[in-house]
């Protein structure tokens, strides 16, 4: 089986691990901070926070926002769940605004959404692609909204010059199947001195120093055995993500002529792609209907996933939920029906993707 991901955990992880277990101090400390210098730098902010996932990052970032219950937050239809969970942890009412052909968030149907309720903004970079940040920030200062980025799978991406998590509030999640990951971890990015330290408050139970209680807080920390895991891979994430990109062009060349299947487009000028995944769109023009192929690749030995199979509302522990309002949005539940994403991990062999190209055609063909 060719796997839609791979993790691997190299000598250098192993001996910065070790170092930590030999130094005894495991909690949050100095290879934490180390951790959030290099991220810092990356993403050319001043403020790197680290957190103990992608979804703390979020809810925190809404906290020290001051989002309140009534506030609303616009965000995308299509993501993963933690996003709208995060909306809802944090006490605000979600919005939903439709997707255009990059899977992001159309900013013409996000302002669109715009009342006096709003509060944020929250664009997601779904599968390493950054949304169309200008419009959104044209939309943010017209209206005097605050911009959260979800920007879980998008380390290292850029926009115009500009990194992921430099436009407002940066969440990003070190998950183990991420382009970089710590297993469980996440990093919140900005330039605002004032936020960055209400988070570093926020995350350590509200203390600013060791009983000293500021706010009501919360355990928010990471580790510094979990920092020791992601430190070098940072200090790789280029080789990491031009090889995502090197096999994603290997993939669009080999399956960009087989009617009824959509390849990724490549982004504009000004715009990267990390490729956190390769996903393509299967539509009814295809020979075969998409589950049928999934059926079809994992009999071939081709791993492959649908992120993701609904629209994030589209679940029955929300339909009545009081903080969710079911905004219309066909393209997103048209999309849903279509996506599947394809192996495009930074490990693949010349022969894997050749035998990936084969399996896709040979699963499309009736």
């Amino acid at each position: 089986m060719i796997p839609i991901t791979t993790v691997r955990i190299g000598p250098e992880e192993e001996a910065l691990v070790l170092e930590v277990l030999r130094s005894g101090q495991l909690a949050q400390g100095a290879y934490v901070e180390r951790l959030e210098r290099d991220f810092a730098a990356i993403h050319g902010v001043r403020h790197a926070v680290a957190v103990n996932n992608g979804t703390t990052a979020l809810v925190a970032a809404l906290q020290v926002l001051g989002v309140q219950p009534g506030d609303e937050v616009i965000t995308s239809p299509f993501t993963f769940v933690a996003t709208l969970n995060a909306i809802l942890e944090a006490g605000a009412t979600a919005r939903f605004a439709d997707i255009g052909p990059d899977f992001n968030i159309d900013p013409t149907q996000m302002a669109a959404l715009v009342n006096e309720r709003t509060k944020v903004l929250m664009p997601v970079h779904l599968y390493g692609c950054m949304a169309d940040m200008h419009p959104i920030m044209d939309l943010a200062t017209t209206h005097g909204l605050h911009v959260v980025e979800d920007a879980a799978q998008a380390v290292a991406a850029s926009y115009h010059g500009r990194a992921a998590g430099s436009f407002g509030l940066g969440c990003f999640s070190l998950y183990a199947t991420k382009n970089i990951n710590t297993g469980e971890g996440g990093v919140i990015t900005t330039d605002d001195d004032d936020l960055a330290d209400r988070l570093r408050v926020l995350r350590n139970q509200g203390m600013r120093q060791r009983y000293q209680y500021e706010i009501a807080g919360h355990n928010y920390r990471l580790t510094n055995l979990a920092a020791a895991v992601g430190i070098p891979q940072l200090a790789r994430v280029d080789d990491i993500n031009r090889a995502r990109e090197r096999n994603a062009g290997r993939l669009r060349e080999g399956l960009s002529d087989i009617p009824g299947l959509v390849v990724p487009m490549e982004p504009e000028s000004g715009r990267t792609h990390v490729y956190h995944q390769f996903t393509v769109r299967i539509t009814d023009e295809a020979a075969v209907a998409r589950d049928a192929v999934v059926e079809r690749l994992t009999a071939l030995g081709i791993g492959c996933g649908i992120y993701y199979p609904k629209v994030v509302f589209d679940y029955d522990c929300y339909r009545q939920h009081p903080g969710v309002i079911a905004d219309e949005v066909p393209a997103a539940f048209s999309t849903a029906s279509q996506v599947l994403s394809l192996p495009v991990h930074p490990y693949l062999t010349d022969d894997e993707l050749s035998a990936i190209v084969a399996g896709v055609r040979k699963a499309l063909t009736k």
